[in-house]
């Protein structure tokens, strides 16, 4: 029977290589990196584009939009304050990697900035496989996806730094356990930073934006 793993390695492998590569190149302009996760809906874009005016005046942020088509997401990037939107088409592809955000960053200048959004395609499978170079990984989980995802996507809640727990607003009108869910985070992932957000309400979004804040400025 044929053995696809050592392929498979390869594969991630000459990723990772990359994705130190990527690391490096973000490490030697001073510029600190997020990777953004979240399922199709979850709110990543609306995220970004809630965050980048309370980052005004404090921080110079770039923005790098990966989704299978469209610049749609790139474009509320920039309306919302980004200094810097390129967005990346997979066409096709579950998510981004090494090799799409190198091509990414020859397009900007790291010098002008402090901070670098890479908002990844919605998905909660594949991009969690594919290193990008970033220093920290950001899960986007939203209610309405329901309190279960912890359990049903282990690997890539074991594997985020971050965590923003978004459309808190809706709790009232959604079945929904909190407690539940973040037993099911606690298992897989202690340490990890958790942030309770609306985009709508504007609720946790301030402290959101001082830790990045804080984490660019380190």
């Amino acid at each position: 029977m044929p053995q696809n793993i050592p392929i498979v390695e390869n594969i991630l492998n000459a990723n990772d290589r990359l994705a130190q590569t990527n690391r490096a190149r973000i490490d030697a302009a001073g510029v600190f990196s997020i990777n953004i996760l979240a399922s199709p809906g979850a709110g990543k874009t609306s995220l970004i584009e809630k965050t980048l005016p309370l980052l005004k005046g404090r921080l110079r942020v770039a923005a790098v939009d990966g989704d299978i088509a469209t610049s749609i997401d790139s474009d509320r990037a920039a309306a919302a304050g980004a200094g810097a939107a390129i967005q990346i088409n997979t066409g096709g592809d579950c998510h981004l990697d090494a090799v799409m955000l190198h091509g990414a960053l020859e397009q900007l200048d790291l010098t002008q900035f402090d901070l670098l959004i890479v908002e990844n395609v919605g998905n909660l499978v594949c991009p969690a496989n594919f290193k990008l170079g970033t220093h920290k990984t950001v899960l986007v989980a939203s209610i309405p996806e329901g309190d279960d995802k912890p359990y049903k996507y282990p690997g890539t809640y074991r594997g985020v730094d971050v965590l923003v727990v978004n459309k808190i607003d809706l709790l009232p009108y959604v079945d929904f356990r909190m407690d539940y869910f973040q037993q099911g985070v606690q298992v897989l992932n202690p340490n990890v930073t958790t942030f309770q957000t609306s985009c709508r309400t504007g609720e946790g979004l301030q402290a959101w934006a001082d830790w990045l804040v804080e984490n660019a400025k380190k």
